[in-house]
């Protein structure tokens, strides 16, 4: 039986990029390496849709968003938190554990932060040093109006922070023209890889805080010691320079399809898949959903822990759960990265059978004719 990954991260890799990380092992301060790494910056520009410094690290995505965070924000100011999930409240967190006074707007699981929230929010804490929101909020499958925040936010002195991690290059993100200040990723989404390294493009803006930041309490996560080292090509600490030697394989691949073509083709995906899973009868969860993943409310009756169990142990493929309250009420499908439409066609031919198993009452194969027929119409 073959195994289908087709969770929102980790997401599947290339073989070629799989086939890199199985050679030998090299030292990373060579120019060499160098040229590696400024061909995979320089490639991560474009699908950031950015002129900003991206700067490297070797940590999962949540590393970034710290990152992000302590050097931009002095221990002691406020940050105004969107929350609309559990990635959301990452950021309320962090903010938490580093002295920073997390302003919190929240919205029920299901729901998106609206601008005129934002709106709000900055007119009542005009002290506000940042705005820290979510792209994909990838535990409901929401997507955030990021260009209208970005048009509210830098019309004050704050600047705004995006967590990318699961969005970026899966949905529409313009880094710049969305007057984004600190745009974070992770490997293991979109961008086709392990997990093990995070980006974080940074606004001119967005270096003048952290020069005025004299206290910032980073020293792996120092982004200014990061820039400083990138000046010769370098890092400031060990890279995880394996996984950027196999980075640039998968970000060749991206490029070479562009950035607009591979959003048009998530919007196909992602539209598509929802067709299919109403014509099964279910029902989208976020009010809003983007073009990451596909998240589904399981049929009233149906046991979603069950489900999903038995779709991995069956039929091979591992979708995700629902989190938290959620857990085993929602089943997260993802169509980003290195997945085609048929790896979510037999996804959800897999759903088909499994629900048509437990007794749902559905129309067996009326969500695969469905997805393929928006998937022709499209052409």
């Amino acid at each position: 039986m073959k195994f289908r990954l087709l969770t929102p991260g980790p997401t599947p890799v290339p073989e070629e990029t799989l086939l890199e990380l199985a050679r030998p092992m090299v030292y990373h301060r060579t120019d060499e390496f160098r040229a590696m790494l400024a061909e995979v910056l320089a490639g991560l520009q474009h699908l950031f849709v950015t002129k900003n410094s991206i700067i490297p690290l070797t940590c999962s995505g949540t590393g970034s968003l710290e990152a992000a965070l302590v050097n931009a924000v002095p221990a002691g100011k406020k940050a105004i938190t969107l929350v609309a999930g559990k990635f959301g409240e990452r950021w309320t967190n962090i903010a938490k554990a580093f002295g920073i006074e997390p302003v919190v707007v929240s919205v029920p699981w299901g729901q998106a932060v609206t601008p005129e929230m934002v709106q709000n929010a900055l007119r009542e804490h005009p002290d506000a040093v940042a705005v820290c929101s979510t792209l994909s909020e990838t535990s409901t499958g929401i997507g955030h109006d990021i260009e209208a925040f970005g048009k509210i936010v830098a019309a004050t002195p704050a600047l705004l922070l995006v967590d990318g991690i699961s969005g970026l290059v899966a949905m529409e993100c313009r880094t710049d023209d969305w007057q984004i200040d600190l745009c974070c990723a992770g490997s293991q989404k979109a961008l086709m890889m392990p997990p093990g390294l995070a980006f974080v493009a940074v606004s001119d803006k967005a270096w003048k805080a952290f020069d005025a930041n004299k206290a910032a309490r980073a020293f792996y996560f120092d982004l200014k010691k990061a820039r400083k080292s990138l000046t010769t090509g370098d890092t400031p600490f060990t890279p995880a320079h394996t996984l950027i030697r196999a980075m640039r394989l998968s970000v060749r691949k991206l490029v070479a399809e562009g950035i607009e073509n591979i959003w048009r083709r998530q919007e196909r995906y992602a539209t598509a898949t929802r067709s299919a899973f109403i014509a099964l009868g279910l029902e989208i969860f976020p009010e809003r959903p983007n073009t990451a993943l596909t998240v589904v409310k399981v049929p009233a009756g149906i046991d979603g822990n069950k489900l999903l169990a038995t779709l991995e142990a069956k039929y091979g493929m591992k979708l995700a759960n629902g989190q938290e309250e959620f857990k085993g009420k929602i089943l997260r499908l993802t169509h980003m990265g290195y997945i085609d439409q048929f790896d979510i066609l037999a996804a959800i031919s897999g759903v088909e059978y499994v629900l048509a198993e437990m007794g749902a009452a559905i129309d067996l194969g009326s969500g695969v004719a469905t997805f393929q027929k928006a998937m022709a119409a499209e052409r």
